[in-house]
């Protein structure tokens, strides 16, 4: 044991306030890096937040065949009816759709002037959630009328291009949705001026492993981490002014390469070269970057 301890002890300054973990000398090394140039999110002016809590999945989410029935019955129904993704349905730079809509009958918004949806103008809606109504009736997350979703002052951000992400992941599972979906309660969106840019840092390895292993994760099991949103905004990012515009162009085409791509093993080179930039960017050495790649899982 003592032989053990001589050889892999390390000193840490465990001075601050904040969570703090015991890194080696090499993770000391990575975290300065980061911490020197970046700025935490929470300076950012970005807004975060979580996606739609109904009450009851059962009456609100809805599949493709029942849409189709819904809208066939009522044509008014498809103002209402939202592509919805789960946090199980997002992967890194991409997702996967399960043909499930959102019965999106809104609380309105008093301070934009929108006001509540009235069930009663969407008929083939209302008998299906009335199969539902005892179950709907005493839910509490629910709006003016147990028809009615709870109120969500964010709800025109759902219709902007946002990033999306899982709250419990296995990886850095985040993607650039720029197509209207709505997501439920298990996933978060985050409103940036230059997501192509938060993207890229986010979901590149450099970032997996500085979430998962430095800057204090909740860990989940073996292989699941938690993207606590308190957590999250305290990783520093380099902000726009500090990248060389040059770089910052070609970091953003590569990522709307990849939200387009179809061919994985294209998909792949351009994984590998977007790394290698966003390593570039903190002045992460070859030593390091095979230490990060390393001990990601």
């Amino acid at each position: 044991m003592s032989v053990f301890v001589q050889r892999n002890n390390t000193f840490s300054n465990l001075n601050s306030s904040d969570s703090w973990v015991v890194l080696s000398e090499i993770e000391q090394r990575i975290k300065n890096k980061i911490e020197a140039i970046g700025t935490p999110l929470e300076e950012w002016g970005i807004s975060i937040n979580y996606g739609i809590k109904t009450g009851y999945n059962e009456a609100f989410i809805i599949n493709g065949h029942k849409k189709d029935e819904l809208i066939s019955k009522d044509p008014k129904s498809a103002e209402l009816i939202r592509p919805i993704l789960r946090g199980r349905d997002i992967k890194r730079y991409s997702y996967t759709f399960s043909d499930l809509y959102l019965i999106a009958t809104h609380n309105g918004n008093q301070k934009q002037g929108m006001l509540p949806v009235n069930i009663d103008n969407y008929t083939a809606i209302k008998r299906h959630l009335n199969d539902y109504y005892e179950k709907i009736l005493t839910r509490a997350d629910q709006g003016n009328t147990p028809y009615n979703l709870r109120n969500c002052a964010y709800w025109d951000d759902f219709f902007k291009p946002k990033i999306i992400y899982p709250e419990t992941t296995q990886g850095a599972y985040f993607y650039l949705d720029k197509s209207k979906h709505f997501i439920d309660k298990t996933c978060f969106m985050m409103i940036s001026k230059c997501p192509e840019y938060l993207l890229a840092n986010l979901a590149s390895k450099l970032y997996e492993y500085a979430y998962k292993k430095i800057f204090s994760s909740i860990e989940l099991g073996i292989n699941g981490y938690q993207y606590n949103k308190h957590a999250l905004v305290k990783l520093p990012i380099i902000t726009l002014d500090k990248v060389d515009k040059e770089i910052l162009i070609k970091i953003e085409k590569h990522v709307d390469d990849l939200l387009q791509e179809s061919s994985q093993k294209r998909k792949g080179q351009i994984y590998r070269e977007l790394d290698e930039m966003i390593y570039r960017l903190y002045k992460i050495d070859e030593e390091e970057i095979r230490y990060i790649q390393s001990n990601i899982i």
